[in-house]
């Protein structure tokens, strides 16, 4: 009989298989950095794109072109990198993505011309797409089942970091030392990573270790894993489909925030504002994490998705009023940022088989729902007012709140014949 089961049928085992290397606090901190900067490299493009304009001689405009171009690569990239990682070692891919991480920011910095500086965001985005959700499925199946949302939520909020503070770092650095100093630097600090990376991972075939761990280990709430097989990609689609409502939601109130300060005569609170939403954003994902581990992944996110609908409306209501706005931006980024964790915490259960698959679409599926913010949230702010964005953000939060009371629970094993 299988020592890891008890009379009920239902797992005890409360950490990774035997022989999975320990989740120690080093692996965290090095999963953290890694984060941190890949999340740099995305964050600090916006604000250096007036000096790339200016030192390439092009339109402000046509630098926005940067952006787009990183966020398709990723979205199209990551469900391939994810499905390459599963089968192979993830270790070993997560390290070669950082070197190609590492030589696209170093041909970012040296690009001659605008049409060059393109496709090396293309290649960033590619590598970029290899990067994340890989740290997530190396920490998350080998993390204690008591304890696998928490862990990460302190990885992510290193992404979360580099939004308050690589981003802004990095446009001080541009100031002094020129917009590619900063690529310079993050190629550097890459390309360092990605030999303990290399090292620290060991256990054979992290994606047997990894999946045995996540089997054993699933939420409950998450319905009955996967016997082995794939499931429908309807049922893939269905899972990410809340992450990219969720992502609509949250971007169309960020991306615009700015904006809509300068708008309204208020430049001057933006960034002190940002830095709060930034703050909010990691307590969320923490106290996300550990909600998640003790109440249930599922839980969480309706929970989170309900809240945060109801703050989006506040902060289009109190819009005007300076100290009002900061408190309705705090709720809804804790609110917002809980989702997160919570989110990756449920596929990893749920789709034991392949975790770094399913979060590799669950990082699409976020940058899908950013874009379409971005692209629509640009006409209905010049047409109609940043309130009434806002009231569009928080409607469509409800049906991300509706698929999570009413998500798939998956197939249940066959039984032998």
């Amino acid at each position: 009989m299988d020592s890891t089961r008890g009379g009920s049928g239902r797992s005890t085992t409360s950490g990774p298989e035997l022989g999975t290397p320990r989740l120690s606090a080093g692996l965290v901190a090095l999963a953290w950095v890694t984060q941190f900067l890949v999340g740099t490299d995305l964050f600090v493009v916006a604000p250096l794109l007036p000096d790339i304009a200016a030192s390439l001689h092009v339109a402000p405009a046509r630098t926005g072109l940067l952006i787009t171009a990183f966020s398709l690569a990723y979205v199209v990239a990551s469900p391939f990198a994810g499905r390459l990682s599963d089968r192979y070692d993830r270790a070993r891919i997560l390290s070669a993505a950082l070197v190609l991480f590492s030589l696209a920011n170093v041909a970012t910095a040296l690009a001659p011309s605008f049409g060059l500086l393109l496709a090396t965001r293309v290649v960033a985005g590619v590598a970029a797409a290899a990067t994340g959700p890989t740290v997530y499925a190396l920490v998350s199946t080998r993390a204690q089942a008591t304890a696998r949302a928490q862990v990460l939520a302190v990885v992510g909020s290193g992404l979360l970091t580099a939004l308050w503070v690589g981003a802004p770092a990095g446009a001080l650095l541009s100031r002094h030392a020129g917009w590619q100093a900063a690529f310079v630097i993050l190629a550097a600090g890459t390309c360092v990573l990605a030999v303990p990376h290399a090292l620290v991972w060991r256990s054979g075939r992290t994606t047997a270790a990894g999946h045995t761990a996540a089997v054993a280990d699933h939420d409950p709430a998450a319905g009955p894993p996967a016997s082995g097989g794939r499931r429908g990609g309807g049922v893939v689609a269905f899972a990410v489909a809340v992450t990219a409502l969720w992502a609509f939601s949250v971007y169309t109130l960020y991306t615009f925030l700015a904006v809509a300060l300068h708008a309204d005569g208020r430049a001057a609170d933006v960034s002190w504002l940002l830095v709060v939403y930034g703050i909010a954003a990691v307590a969320g994902g923490q106290a996300g994490g550990r909600l998640a581990d003790r109440a249930g992944a599922l839980r969480v996110t309706g929970v989170a998705l309900a809240l945060m609908a109801v703050a989006e409306i506040a902060v289009a209501l109190v819009f005007p009023t300076t100290w009002a706005l900061t408190v309705a931006l705090v709720v809804f980024s804790s609110a917002a940022y809980a989702f997160f964790p919570a989110q990756q915490r449920h596929l990893v259960d749920a789709f034991p088989e392949r975790a770094t698959g399913m979060l590799s679409w669950n990082n699409s599926a976020l940058f899908v729902g950013l874009s379409l913010a971005g692209a629509v949230g640009g006409p209905v702010v010049h047409s109609y007012g940043y309130p009434q964005l806002l009231f569009l953000g928080a409607a469509v939060a409800v049906p991300a709140w509706f698929l999570t009371r009413h998500r798939p629970a998956g197939r249940r094993p066959r039984r032998p014949c």
